[in-house]
Formats: structure tokens, C-alpha cells, sequence
């Protein structure tokens, strides 16, 4: 059998499971199987495939057919151009984040200051933003030792080990020092409607990542109360929001005394983080 045929046979498993990305999800896991990227295996689809290679694949697109998201499969993730390890107990990272980091990377670029992340998972935001911001530190914290043992061996991977430090513990505890940037991506999805997220997001990604409680916002009003108190005067936090979240959130907002500086858009139009500021 060929890399054609192959990629033929997996892609029609994945796609009667109604699995929209099923000629995409086989070529690349058959990418992996081969190590080669994907224009490589398109450009050599004659190439023929031992028993071993074959049996591989057809094991890794079974996993796939069960709904298990791609990136835990390969146990990797590309955000920001670097290529992030993760696993099952971290969220896998979105594009949309991207945004933030890219508004956060103009507005503090040549400055050195001091981060704290809240709710690290993988780190990838932590990590993007210090791979950029080559005079900064900063900190990541999480209530989760698994995902916390992840963000280290990012760390080490992009070579920020040396200006991050990972803490387990909840960000109401107390911190003695104060911070240029607090950001977050904290959980926001509504209690009620985890059950209605699509398959391979309820199934397979970390619910304590996912769920905000009744109203979504349990962990967004925490966390914009906890960052008044330990950001500088004028410092900023950066907080990424679930979709029709964002009037409830200014309020929020203003109600701790921060001014709304920057709003941020997904790729739908609809407004996905606040970059704000502390002004008292």
C-alpha cells in the first residue's frame, strides 16, 4: 500500500464519523508515522509502506475515529511558530489566544517586566510572551501538578527555564510581590453547556480548565479581583473571555477600578479578551 492509498483509507474512517477535518487529521498522522512534514509525504504519495508503518497509522487513526483530539494524539501543538508539548491534562492551545499575545508583545516590546500567568496549563501564553520579550521573567501558576510538570519542559524546550518559575498553588493565595502584567485564560465555559461542547472538547480536554460555574464567570471575577491587589499601579491584565461574555466582563472590570485600553476580536468578530489597566 502507498502514502495515497493510506491517506484514501484513513481519511474515509475519520469522515463516516462525521469528522470534518478527515482528509487533513490523516495526512497528518501519517506525517507522523513517517516523520516527515506534510508536503513531503503529498509530494511522495507513491511511496510504498511496510507492515509496521501501516499498522501504526491504522492505530493512530482508530484513536482519531474515537474522537481523541489530534494534538493529545501526537502530544504536540504549534502555537505562536513554536511547537508546544501537551498532553491530557493541559487545554490544547487555541489560535485565538495568538491575538493577545500579539496586542501584549506590541504594547510591552523592548520593556522588561515582570508577568504572572494565572492558570499556566501548558504555559504557552507564559512562554510565547517571553520568547519575545527577551528582558522579561515571569510566573506561572496553577492548582494542577500535572499540567505544571508540562509548562517546565516547555520551558526548557524554548529556553526560558531561566526567567520562569511554576508555582502550584491557587492565584487567591498570597503573593509578596507585585507584577507589570497579570494574564489569564481562565475557565469560561457555563456549567450547563459543557454537555453541549463539541465531542473531543468535553471527552478528552481537562474540565477543570473548562468549566466557570453557573454563569461562566466564576474564575474571570476572581481573577480580576486578585490582579488589583497585586499588579502596579498602571500595570495590566490581559484576560481572555468566552463568546457574549464581554459587556458582563467591563462591568466587572470597572467595578475594580480597571480602564478597558484594548479590545480584542476573534476571527468571527466577536470579542474574545480585554487588555486592561489598573488605574488605582
Amino acid at each position: 500500500m502507498n502514502v495515497l492509498e493510506l491517506i484514501k483509507q484513513g481519511s474515509k474512517k475519520l469522515a463516516s464519523k462525521n469528522i470534518l477535518s478527515h482528509k487533513l487529521d490523516s495526512e497528518i498522522l501519517l506525517s507522523k508515522i513517517l516523520e516527515k512534514n506534510r508536503e513531503q509525504i503529498i509530494l511522495n504519495q507513491n511511496t510504498k509502506l511496510n507492515v509496521s508503518q501501516i499498522n501504526k497509522f491504522k492505530k493512530l487513526i482508530h484513536r482519531r475515529s474515537r474522537y481523541e483530539p489530534v494534538a493529545y494524539i501526537l502530544q504536540q501543538k504549534e502555537f505562536w511558530s513554536l511547537l508546544f508539548y501537551i498532553n491530557k491534562f493541559t487545554l490544547i492551545p487555541r489560535p485565538e489566544t495568538e491575538l493577545m499575545i500579539y496586542e501584549l508583545v506590541k504594547l510591552f516590546r523592548n520593556k522588561k517586566i515582570h508577568i504572572l500567568d494565572i492558570g499556566t496549563g501548558s504555559g504557552c501564553i507564559l512562554i510565547s510572551l517571553l520568547t519575545e520579550l527577551k528582558n522579561s521573567y515571569g510566573d506561572g501558576v496553577d492548582i494542577s501538578q500535572k499540567a505544571l510538570k508540562i509548562a517546565k519542559i516547555n520551558a526548557k524546550i524554548h529556553n526560558v527555564n531561566f526567567k520562569t518559575k511554576f508555582y502550584k498553588k491557587s492565584f487567591s493565595d498570597y503573593f509578596n510581590t507585585k507584577f507589570d502584567l497579570v494574564v489569564s485564560n481562565p475557565p469560561y465555559i457555563k456549567s450547563g453547556e459543557i454537555k453541549n461542547l463539541d465531542y473531543d472538547v468535553k471527552n478528552f480536554e481537562p474540565k477543570i480548565a473548562l468549566d466557570g460555574g453557573k454563569d461562566g464567570l466564576d474564575l474571570v471575577k476572581k481573577v480580576i479581583y486578585k490582579a488589583k491587589y497585586i499588579l502596579k499601579l498602571n500595570g495590566k491584565l490581559a484576560i481572555e473571555i468566552g463568546n457574549k461574555q464581554h459587556l458582563k466582563v467591563s462591568e466587572i472590570l470597572k467595578k475594580n477600578n480597571f480602564k478597558i485600553i484594548k479590545t480584542i476580536k476573534d476571527f468571527k468578530d466577536n470579542i474574545r479578551c480585554f487588555i486592561s489597566q489598573k488605574i488605582k
